[in-house]
C-alpha cells in the first residue's frame, strides 16, 4: 500500500478561510497609504518652501537688506520689500516641487497643485510661509 501525501480539503478550506480573515483586516489599513502619501508630499513641500523663503530672506538681511533680488546657489530669486521671495521668486529659490505645478499667483499668494492629489500648498509672499489645505489634508 502507497502512502499519500498531500492536504485535505479540510485542511484547504481552513487555509483560504484564515488568508480572507486576514485579508478582510488588513486591506483597510493599504487603502489609507495614498491618502497619507499625499498629506505628507503637501507638508514636506510646504516645508521646503518656507526653510527656502527663510534662507532668501537671510541673504537679503546679510546683504544689507536692500534690493529686488539675492543670490541662492547663483541663482537670482526675486525678493518683495520685506526681503521674502516674490511668487516668481519662490520658484527659484526651489530646486524641486516635487512634481507640483504652479498656479496662477493672486493677492500675493500662489497655489502649488499635483494632479490626482486633493491638497494644496499656498506660498505668500507677505509671510514666507507656505500652508497646507485641502480634504484629508490638514
Amino acid at each position: 500500500m502507497k502512502k499519500q501525501a498531500g492536504f485535505t480539503l479540510v485542511e484547504l478550506v481552513v487555509v483560504i478561510a484564515v488568508l480572507g480573515i486576514l485579508a478582510a483586516t488588513a486591506l483597510p489599513r493599504f487603502v489609507n497609504v495614498q491618502t497619507n502619501a499625499n498629506k505628507a508630499a503637501a507638508n514636506g513641500l510646504a516645508a521646503s518652501m518656507t526653510s527656502a523663503a527663510n534662507l532668501a530672506r537671510a541673504a537679503w538681511i546679510a546683504g544689507g537688506s536692500t534690493g529686488n533680488q539675492v543670490q541662492m546657489d547663483n541663482t537670482p530669486v526675486a525678493v518683495g520689500a520685506n526681503g521674502w521671495p516674490t511668487t516668481a521668486g519662490i520658484a527659484s529659490a526651489m530646486q524641486d516641487v516635487g512634481g507640483y505645478s504652479a498656479g496662477t499667483a493672486a493677492n500675493s499668494e500662489i497655489p502649488y497643485t499635483k494632479t490626482g492629489s486633493p491638497c494644496t500648498v499656498t506660498y505668500n509672499e507677505g509671510t514666507g510661509k507656505a500652508t497646507v489645505t485641502g480634504t484629508g489634508c490638514v
